[in-house]
């Protein structure tokens, strides 16, 4: 007798409902609509990179408290837990179909995907690391932006992730970033906008602000869609828009389109 299936909820685009193993084997994504659900580092390294090439770099970082913050060790110890990661991106070296990449990988899942120091420092190391060797980068951003409970140190990882991509820009090396759902605040006012290629998934949330806040303070309706990804592509703020489905192969083509520039 065949296991009974674990059905989720129903699509919240669609309405929908579908088995997880269904969700799981499109890519965390709808079978009827295509629906990007949010999805982990470990899961997006297993769909992009070639298979066994991956290698974790930077592993051992861990966010401290450099303000005193009342509660926040506890606060980092949950999130752990919660995200089986140490701090909110993961970067390494892969290949992808045979060419050599640098990919940093953000999880909403740890403390909303907040840029801290430990993810601005992950972060410059990867780009910088990809500048030195003459290795494309690719970042999949997922955040509500700076790291509060970090203060002053967190805002600063702006800068010093800007500071990092101008070092790609510098060397001539190719840069792309992949927007998913949501990508705000502080990333998406740094790094997140200073790619050679702006990618985004589907239906992915991205702004400064939320819309809420928006409309709260410019006391006007928003257009619909307003913030979503393909409001972005129309407005020329977002490049390509790029199921889950065919991410690997479009990464794959804009390194050989971008080779010529690759300084040897």
């Amino acid at each position: 007798m065949s296991p009974e299936k674990t059905e989720k909820p129903p699509c919240p685009l669609c309405g929908v409902r579908h088995s997880a193993e269904e969700i799981d084997s499109s890519l965390k994504t709808c079978p009827s609509c295509n629906y990007h659900y949010r999805m982990e580092p470990v899961d997006r390294i297993k769909y992009l990179s070639d298979p066994g090439s991956f290698t974790e770099f930077s592993a051992n970082l861990r966010s401290l408290n450099p303000i005193d913050l009342a509660g926040y060790e506890e606060k980092l110890s949950e999130a752990e837990l919660k995200a089986r990661m140490k701090d909110a991106v993961i970067t390494g070296g892969c290949t992808i179909e045979g060419k050599p990449l640098i990919l940093g990988l953000m999880s909403f899942q740890f403390m909303g995907g907040s840029m801290g120091s430990v993810v601005g420092e992950k972060v410059s190391r990867a780009m910088l690391k990809g500048a030195e060797e003459k290795i494309p980068v690719v970042i999949y951003t997922t955040s509500g932006g700076a790291r509060m409970q970090e203060g002053i140190f967190s805002l600063m990882q702006m800068a010093k992730t800007s500071s990092a991509a101008a070092e790609l820009d510098k060397a001539g090396i190719p840069f792309f970033i992949v927007l998913c759902d949501p990508t705000t605040g502080g990333v998406t006012a740094s790094f997140a906008m200073l790619a050679d290629i702006t990618i985004a998934e589907p239906g992915a949330l991205i702004g400064f602000a939320g819309p809420r806040v928006i409309e709260g303070t410019i006391r006007q309706k928003l257009p619909e869609g307003f913030q979503r990804a393909e409001f972005q592509l129309e407005k020329g703020f977002v490049d390509i828009i790029a199921k889950r489905q065919d991410q690997r192969k479009l990464i794959s083509r804009l390194i050989d389109l971008h080779r010529p520039f690759l300084r040897t």
